[in-house]
């Protein structure tokens, strides 16, 4: 198969869908994609995207931390760091979430295994899922964790979990509505989906447009509003219920983007553009760079 022309929006089936940017994969190929919105639900997406069996070579770079966990560079190391406080601050909202208890959690693209390990110390029983076997080896090497490829997603028995995340994950699946309705099926009926994805409707994106570099074609298949994932939950018996910024992320999204800029890194344009783009969502949480949305069943 090659690349993979959509003619009608993913989410709401509308015609109306047009080229808005086109941009550059800075971190693996170099090639250009076309990114296009639809003007019904306000969804966007790659446009002629890899398939699922071509899409593997655009993450094979040392760069991509999900997959390589590389500390080399000031931009991942800075990133391990916030690492750290961020799981602590995941563990919390599941606890949250949960009623104060540990329960029976699914992480979908789990990478590494950090966040799981993070929630196996605190008592919870964790399943993993995970496309990438290098990825998964690093998982069993650096964790002792043993992930599942992604495709037992579809043999997991019906009501089972009571809580499914997916961080930074949902923008990558090309299944995306056979995902969404298996997670409806495993997941207990008071059980809650998490789903963090970054914003294009943020200041961050605003203000770097093709630079910016949470678009990362054509690995980022969609690139999602509020609106758009609201309609998109909606479609399979989902609602959100509300979301959370991720506060954190502006600011690491503006430190890649001005590099991809400027062929070089300007932290202190970064710092304050990531100030900016979080003083603008504390006024509007739907501005944030990226955002968490935590979801329940209907």
């Amino acid at each position: 198969m090659g690349p993979i022309h959509i003619t009608a929006c993913p989410v709401c089936s509308s015609g109306s869908i047009q080229p808005v940017v086109t941009l550059q994969d800075y971190s693996v190929s170099r090639e250009t994609f076309e990114i296009w919105e639809c003007a019904q639900c306000s969804f966007r997406f790659t446009q002629n995207i890899p398939d699922q069996t071509a899409i593997a070579p655009y993450y094979k770079s040392e760069n991509y931390i999900s997959h390589s966990d590389t500390n080399k560079g000031f931009i991942n190391r800075l990133y391990h760091i916030v690492r750290r406080y961020t799981l602590g601050s995941k563990r919390n909202l599941l606890k949250k979430e949960n009623a104060g208890q540990s329960g029976r959690l699914l992480d979908v693209g789990a990478g590494t295994g950090a966040f799981l390990l993070e929630m196996k110390a605190a008592g919870w029983d964790i399943t993993g899922l995970e496309p990438d076997m290098d990825a998964m080896k690093l998982a069993q090497q650096k964790t002792g964790l043993s992930l599942y490829d992604t495709d037992t997603l579809f043999q997991l028995p019906a009501s089972t979990f009571d809580i499914i995340t997916l961080w930074h994950v949902l923008e990558h699946v090309h299944a995306l509505h056979a995902y969404l309705d298996q997670f409806h099926t495993i997941l207990k009926q008071d059980g809650t989906l998490l789903i963090a994805v970054p914003n294009y409707c943020s200041e961050d994106a605003n203000h770097y447009q093709q630079y910016w570099a949470a678009y990362d074609v054509p690995r980022h298949l969609y690139h999602f509003s509020p609106k758009s994932m609201r309609t998109l939950m909606e479609n399979h018996g989902f609602s959100v219920q509300r979301i959370q910024p991720m506060w954190f992320d502006s600011f690491y999204v503006s430190m890649l983007s001005e590099t991809y800029r400027k062929g070089r890194s300007n932290l202190p344009a970064a710092f304050w553009q990531g100030l900016k783009s979080n003083l603008s969502a504390m006024h509007n949480r739907e501005k944030a760079s990226s955002l968490i949305y935590v979801i329940k069943k209907n």
